[in-house]
């Protein structure tokens, strides 16, 4: 069994990250835009790492750095979102670590939001116990917001 933990994001990991974001099939999943590096770097130094109110873990697989996640404030509401290496899809490490950090991360309600054609993540979140709330549209996208009370 993968051992999964969490530990503090470090300005190294930003390298990381960013590669683990840009990969075309996870991003297409995630229905969310490819940033360039300036711009990656940048909210992560600023809008992450440099916001106290921003909850941010680096999940850890067998010791390596294998995503992250993430909660922060949007629009009133406490958000929570994670990015997970593509090597390591469906062998339960997002579950594992979205279940550590939801020990830290106490806030409630908590909201999780995903593409509605994201099943993996629609399931992950499920998982950990969120809930169908509601649909949102984006123009032609429509995304499930879930929520955990």
């Amino acid at each position: 069994m993968i051992e999964v933990g969490l530990r503090t994001v470090e300005v190294e990991d930003i390298e990381v990250l960013y590669r683990q974001e840009s990969d075309p099939e996870a991003l297409r999943r995630a229905n969310f835009p490819r940033r360039s590096h300036a711009a990656f770097v940048e909210h992560w130094n600023r809008r992450v790492l440099g916001d106290p109110s921003v909850r941010a873990r680096a999940i850890t697989a067998d010791g390596g750095l294998a995503g992250s996640i993430v909660a922060w404030w949007q629009d009133g509401r406490r958000m929570v979102g994670f990015w997970l290496d593509r090597e390591l899809w469906g062998r339960g490490i997002g579950t594992r670590a979205l279940t550590l950090f939801l020990e830290q991360e106490t806030t409630r309600p908590l909201y999780g939001e995903a593409d509605v054609r994201n099943a993996a993540s629609i399931r992950l979140l499920k998982r950990c116990g969120f809930e169908e709330l509601e649909v949102i549209r984006e123009g032609a996208d429509e995304f499930l917001v879930l929520a955990l009370g």
